[in-house]
């Protein structure tokens, strides 16, 4: 028992004589106070009532009784513990950026007329996985004659895969009357590969072969590149130019040289690239997204600890991949000739490829190439300005439907 009396918003003198006798039941019941289901102290007097910690320690801030013989320390924020806990409990079971993909994103794709599909690539076994048009059938081909529409494929970059990267961007296309696909990179969501093969070479021949069994084989597209995704782009301009017909690119060169990749460790402060784009902890992945916005987000250490989960699979293949990535051909060698517009959608505050080099770029490209820059934006200018570069993309869309065939 405890010498005391319990409180009960009741005065001294209005309290029984026998009201000292307790009996402490830590389990969910209904409080008579405040009338809500918590751990709940049982008192037993000739009431009966049930109170919960919190009603309970209005009156007893501290206390330290007996039941059973056990010792039990009680404190007046016993309560906020308990729901802290559970909070905890719940959090540790839900990894929140999953379900940001499975719920939000997958939503949004599925709002702009896409369902998702998996490719077979070859007989090995490389498979990719994309979002495409759910009135697009495997295999079938283009009607002659027919009213085609304007396909754009959306290339994702390295800590992301296509939806995740495009979600913005895939409702504003597909309502302007785009044929909209957005495929995974190999090692990057749902499209694998038993191959040895890291280049970006193979990553655009495994698109374009995809593409090409969906039948836009005899459509020419525009491919959207951002990041490595930009580098796959172009790769997939020189080398299919029957299937490309435009190039649209954010954030990326057409080769990344040893050079380039110098000075980017040097300005963001990383010892290699597989340390800034394959972060192994919380604090890598912090480093990674305050790099790549123009204004730093607020990010709970806890959404950054689900993301190192989901988002930073198949290490090994990806590391492979940036070792392969990085050319050694020199800095000043001229870009290649290609025959498609190409548009240069950049971020004016990007601090992985700098607006000067979009416009050095631009030069080299030649008159088929424009540039058009985002204020206040960063490397992850499509994220975080996703109106304004919408409409830069739409516009440039519409120059090049205008276009002779």
């Amino acid at each position: 028992g405890f010498d005391g009396y319990s409180g009960g918003g009741r005065t001294q003198k209005d309290r029984p004589a026998d009201f000292k006798r307790f009996h402490f039941n830590f389990q969910q019941e209904l409080c008579y106070l405040c009338k809500r289901t918590h751990v709940a102290v049982h008192v037993l007097t000739e009431l009966h009532s049930t109170r919960c910690i919190k009603c309970w320690s209005r009156c007893i801030p501290t206390s330290t009784f007996s039941c059973c013989c056990l010792p039990i320390k009680l404190h007046a924020n016993r309560h906020s513990q308990i729901k802290q806990e559970s909070t905890t409990t719940l959090s540790a079971m839900v990894n929140w950026v999953q379900m940001l993909r499975t719920h939000f994103v997958a939503r949004l794709a599925k709002n702009a007329g896409l369902r998702q599909h998996a490719v077979a690539v070859d007989d090995d076994g490389t498979t990719v996985n994309l979002w495409l048009p759910k009135k697009k059938q495997t295999g079938a081909a283009t009607t002659a004659g027919g009213n085609q529409r304007h396909a754009v494929v959306l290339v994702h970059g390295f800590a992301g895969d296509g939806m995740m990267t495009w979600g913005f961007q895939v409702g504003a296309l597909a309502a302007r009357g785009h044929d909209v696909y957005v495929p995974d990179l190999v090692h990057f969501g749902g499209s694998t590969s038993p191959a040895p093969h890291r280049s970006v070479a193979f990553q655009a021949h495994c698109l374009a072969t995809a593409l090409g069994k969906l039948g836009l084989a005899g459509q020419r597209c525009t491919v959207v590149g951002f990041s490595y995704g930009g580098l796959v782009a172009f790769e997939m301009a020189a080398a299919f130019p029957g299937l490309v017909r435009s190039v649209v690119v954010s954030g990326a060169d057409v080769a990344y040289t040893a050079a380039m990749n110098d000075v980017l460790l040097q300005r963001l402060g990383a010892g290699s690239m597989t340390d800034l784009m394959l972060p192994e902890t919380v604090g890598g992945v912090e480093r990674l997204f305050s790099t790549a916005f123009y204004k730093k987000p607020f990010l709970p250490r806890r959404l950054l600890s689900d993301f190192l989960k989901v988002m930073c699979d198949n290490r090994k293949e990806r590391s492979e991949m940036l070792e392969n990535m990085i050319t050694s051909k020199d800095k000043e060698a001229p870009a290649p000739v290609f025959q498609q517009a190409i548009l240069l959608l950049w971020g004016e505050n990007d601090n992985y490829f700098i607006i000067e080099d979009a416009e050095r770029l631009k030069r080299e490209l030649g008159e088929k190439a424009m540039l058009r820059t985002i204020s206040k934006a960063g490397h992850l200018a499509h994220l975080e300005r996703p109106c304004v570069y919408n409409r830069y993309l739409k516009e440039f869309l519409a120059h090049v439907d205008r276009l002779p065939s």
